[in-house]
């Protein structure tokens, strides 16, 4: 035993003192190279520091995480929505789920502030907030039969803050499904290899399912050689598909992509989720957490060098090209994903509490799943941070910043103190088979870019364009998954919303209710994209600005509830764990919101751009980005419509915490008032590991125990 104890002492001092040296050199270096290798050592380390220590003590310490406890997915299974999933499937699901645009597209566009302010947040907050938050929350839903956050805000906080928390919740749902949506019609537009692989994943998924549930139960580990064989033949034939005159029957337009992605998302959202919701979201995982270990790996064996500064000079000025705003609060909110996500608390109370085995697997699943989003935000800023700045610039910019020449582009971003000639412009986009990569806004392009940059040192610079491509249809799979899973959580809490009004709506799995429920959600959404897809400046386009506020927004939403229950459950002593993150949240999503709303800058403040806008109209005059009158009259509709939302979004916030506050204090001065609405105990009867590995008590009590018919 002593023996086993200094051999974990010292492997656990090994990966402190990994991470030390990568934070070391981050913060130190100055005025030398550095390689992108001390900025994946330092996550690495600190993740496996978070994970082995702080997580641990959460689970087992503050939240007593109990194994014999039956969860809903046990008590109340129906093989629709509640369904006992192996934990490696359902990890797998979850991940795909929570890990949509943001780790990719947030830490691109904060690469502008330089590669250090996006690193500490990254990795910082997701130990402390993100991760903290998606574990608390799935852990109290699990507790609740799975109840959505809003449903969670309306029973433990009160009828007035809970309706201003699910009505925020909703809303601020249907605009992120919206805006995962159009990312996923600009990526697959006019891309026969993205579409064909892509398309090829329901059918293997459906195989998956059938096989994991009729033909061979529990043996996840075949139905994972067979997806994720099936899985490479597609991404192969991918590519011979885009090859042959085959191409024009995956050569989609944006239209036709939006009737095909409302039409998934409906039926993904009503069959049973063993049946292709899970199954593909844990054979799309395959593909994430294989590109980006091979990225890592790529990093550690090209040893590239971190090109842009560690802080430029647009974090203290604001006024970036790719965004504007100081570096607080707004890079805190460009990363809306990799280090604190509210949508991931809308899956951690959707479809994964309504799935999982044992209580104790929240540590895995809630916080492990986070960890691992963070590690692709990690390789995203790898991959924007270690392309010349000059490229960065010119892709990122809008036309009207740079103009749509190499010759001016090369020129402007200069000015700004990035030097690249036009030559070298035309060569990067010749590099990977590209007419030109000027205003290649969003992020995505210029981690396409990245990804082949690096790999390319590995296998040669011949596959450039190669890696370009495949890593255009990767980020697409990446964010599809999320929006799937998404879609099956708006519906949730829609019919949760509509329970509190009409009883049979509170049976999630109630058919009629499934439908009509499924049906507007994907309605509202789909709206949005279409008007977006075929107006510019209008539709999802329009709430497109809104998009990182309205997130961060929902994350305060719920970390209140999560301090909340944690006060009214007996755990005062240990709320700072999501206090702390809440008031921090709280603090730069209400100073964004101000600055967003009444900042005299236009290129900030919604009114004053308004202002600027409607004044141009008056005078008779074209402002860039509109190239019409009525565009210029539709930026002004925009302007208004986002300030006004960003001021409701933040009021509701505003609310949701205030009536929290209060709940809080009465508890603490009243106990006896205080009602819990958590489900009563019943011994479980599942035998399931904890984690990925069986422990070798785990390993016994399963040799013990008798094991079900047909597993």
């Amino acid at each position: 035993m002593r023996t086993a104890n200094v051999r974990t002492i010292v492997i656990w001092t090994l990966v402190a003192l990994v991470g030390a040296a990568g934070w070391s050199v981050l913060a130190l270096a100055r005025g030398e190279d550095v390689s992108a290798a001390w900025m994946v050592a330092a996550a690495l380390g600190s993740y496996a520091i978070g994970y082995r220590f702080y997580s641990k003590f959460i689970a087992y310490k503050v939240l007593k995480v109990d194994a014999t406890r039956a969860t809903p997915a046990e008590r109340l299974n129906n093989g629709i929505d509640f369904h006992p999933t192996d934990r490696r499937v359902l990890l797998g699901h979850h991940f795909a789920a929570i890990a949509g645009a943001g780790p990719l597209v947030g830490p691109v566009l904060a690469a502008q502030m330089g590669y250090l302010p996006g690193t500490v947040w990254i990795i910082a907050g997701v130990i402390f907030a993100g991760a903290v938050q998606d574990m608390v929350v799935l852990f109290f839903s699990t507790r609740r039969d799975g109840r959505s956050l809003g449903q969670m805000a309306r029973e433990e906080i009160g009828p007035f803050g809970g309706a201003a928390a699910l009505i925020a919740a909703f809303a601020i749902m249907i605009i992120l499904l919206g805006v995962l949506a159009l990312v996923i019609v600009n990526a697959l537009a006019a891309s026969p290899w993205g579409t064909f692989s892509i398309a090829m994943t329901i059918p293997i998924a459906l195989l998956m399912g059938f096989y994991l549930r009729v033909l061979r139960p529990g043996r996840v580990a075949e139905v994972s050689l067979i997806g994720v064989g099936l899985l490479l033949l597609a991404l192969v034939a991918g590519r011979w598909v885009a090859e042959s005159s085959w191409a024009g029957a995956f050569t989609l337009a944006p239209s036709t992509l939006v009737v095909w992605l409302v039409a998934y998302g409906f039926i993904a959202s009503i069959l049973p989720v063993w049946m292709l919701l899970a199954p593909r979201d844990y054979l799309s995982t395959f593909m994430k957490i294989g590109t980006i270990a091979l990225l890592a790996l790529g990093v550690v064996i090209a040893l590239p060098t971190l090109k842009m500064d560690p802080v430029t000079d647009f974090a203290s000025r604001g006024d970036g090209p790719v965004f504007a705003g100081s570096l607080f609060p707004f890079v805190f909110i460009t990363i809306a994903c990799g280090a604190l996500s509210g949508f991931h608390s809308l899956i951690s109370s959707g479809t994964t509490p309504k799935m999982i085995q044992k209580e104790t697997q929240v540590r895995m699943i809630g916080y492990g799943s986070m960890l691992m989003e963070s590690s692709v935000a990690i390789m995203a800023l790898v991959a924007a941070s270690i392309i010349d700045p000059g490229l960065y610039f010119a892709m990122n910019a809008p036309a009207g910043a740079i103009g749509t020449t190499v010759e001016n582009a090369s020129q402007v971003v200069t000015g700004w103190g990035y030097s690249i000639s036009p030559a070298e412009l035309a060569q990067a986009a010749k590099n990977v088979e590209e007419a030109t990569l000027l205003s290649r806004t969003g992020g995505a392009p210029t981690l396409a870019v990245g990804v082949s940059e690096i790999f390319s040192k590995v296998t040669g610079g011949g596959l450039r364009a190669f890696w370009y491509h495949f890593a255009i249809m990767f980020e697409a799979l990446f964010i599809l998954t999320a929006l799937d899973a998404g879609t099956r959580v708006g519906r949730f809490m829609l019919q949760d919303m509509l329970g509190n009004v009409h009883r049979p709506f509170r049976n999630i799995s109630w058919k009629p209710g499934l439908v009509l429920t499924s049906a507007i959600v994907c309605a509202l959404w789909g709206y949005f994209l279409w008007v977006g897809v075929h107006e510019p400046l209008g539709g999802i386009n329009q709430l497109f600005p809104i998009f990182g506020i309205s997130n961060q927004l929902l994350a305060a939403v719920a970390l209140a509830v999560c301090t909340t229950l944690l006060v009214k459950s007996g755990r005062l002593k240990w709320a700072w764990i999501t206090g702390i993150p809440l008031v921090w949240d709280a603090t730069v999503t209400l100073t964004a919101s101000y600055q967003k709303v009444f900042s005299s800058d236009p290129k900030v403040g919604f009114f004053k751009q308004r202002s600027v806008f409607q004044d141009a109209i008056d005078d008779g005059k074209v402002l860039p980005p509109a190239k019409s009158m009525d565009d210029m009259h539709t930026v002004v509709t925009n302007s208004t419509v986002d300030g006004v939302l960003t001021a409701v979004l933040a009021l509701l916030i505003v609310v949701v915490i205030a009536d929290a506050l209060r709940v809080c204090v009465r508890h603490l001065r009243r106990p006896a008032l205080s009602t819990l609405s958590e489900a009563p105990y019943v011994e479980s009867k599942i035998q399931a590991p904890a984690g990925l590995v069986p422990t070798r008590e785990e390993r016994e009590e399963a040799r013990d125990a008798v094991a079900p018919t047909g597993v």
